[in-house]
């Protein structure tokens, strides 16, 4: 009967640890898969190397999740664990702590952009990616004409050198291109000859109607061996680059010997 007795009441215990084990996954799992405690959407950054308890910590501290622990054990238990990715994501408001780990787990981070205006120099271009918010690295200065005006996308933590390549590898496909359509009788050894004269017109003027006007005395002076005359390429000279000085230009300016300078120089200048 003792025996009985004793047998029963182990039982008993065994039950109801394992009612206490199964309750307590039931509520773990529950707290996982359940909402979260944000209110509103909110873009959190997970620094690269950063492990789950640290990914953990950064949610939580976000007000993103409730429990650092439930974070982590669901996880784990789900598979996610090991494939967070660092990086910037927007989570909607009340996401839950699973739904979090999947937004991690996707890589899907926010895109930002960066568009580059048409006529910046080279030189502006480069300031440009030196003041663009979550850009990392150190850039080298481009060479002038070879990176592309355009919009880019790029996700936190990019690097600016990779984005920098980008634009010089979308110059290189854009000027092949119109190269290979350019009309026969058009006064240009290469695509670089090309590509200068299309930035001389560009700075000459703003309205996008007056530029093949533009275009056209320059290409006939270039027929006929004249000098192009173009104050924005005195400027360029005289301004080491810059491509702008604030003040008018002077009889010196136009005088001054320089590789730029188009009222000293036959043809094109050696750059855009």
């Amino acid at each position: 009967m003792r025996r009985s007795f004793i047998s029963i009441l182990l039982l008993i215990v065994i039950l109801a640890a394992g009612a206490a084990v199964v309750g307590g996954y039931a509520w773990a799992w529950g707290r996982y898969t359940g909402p979260g405690p944000s209110t509103a959407d909110n873009t959190v950054i997970i620094p690269r190397g950063s492990g789950l308890k640290t990914i953990a910590r950064t949610l939580a501290g976000a007000g993103i999740i409730g429990d650092q622990m439930v974070f982590r054990l669901g996880a784990r238990v789900s598979g996610v664990d090991t494939q967070l990715k660092a990086g910037e994501y927007t989570f909607p408001a009340h996401i839950s702590s699973e739904n979090a780990a999947k937004i991690l787990a996707s890589g899907k981070t926010v895109v930002h952009r960066l568009t580059v205006p048409e006529g910046l120099t080279s030189a502006q271009i480069y300031l440009l990616l030196l003041d663009t918010d979550g850009l990392e690295g150190d850039i080298a200065l481009p060479v002038e004409g070879t990176m592309l005006p355009e919009t880019y996308h790029f996700s936190h933590g990019d690097r600016r050198s990779v984005l920098a390549r980008r634009m010089q590898d979308s110059m290189r496909k854009k000027l092949a291109a119109l190269w290979a359509a350019r009309a026969p009788y058009l006064p240009f050894k290469s695509p670089a000859d090309a590509l200068i004269l299309a930035s001389i017109v560009e700075k000459e003027t703003a309205q996008a109607d007056e530029r093949p006007l533009i275009a056209g005395v320059f290409m006939n002076r270039l027929k006929k061996g004249m000098r192009l005359q173009s104050d924005p390429t005195v400027i360029y000279g005289i301004s080491d680059g810059a491509g702008f000085i604030d003040r008018a230009l002077s009889r010196a300016d136009l005088n001054a010997p320089n590789p730029y300078n188009t009222y000293q120089i036959n043809g094109l200048p050696p750059g855009p």
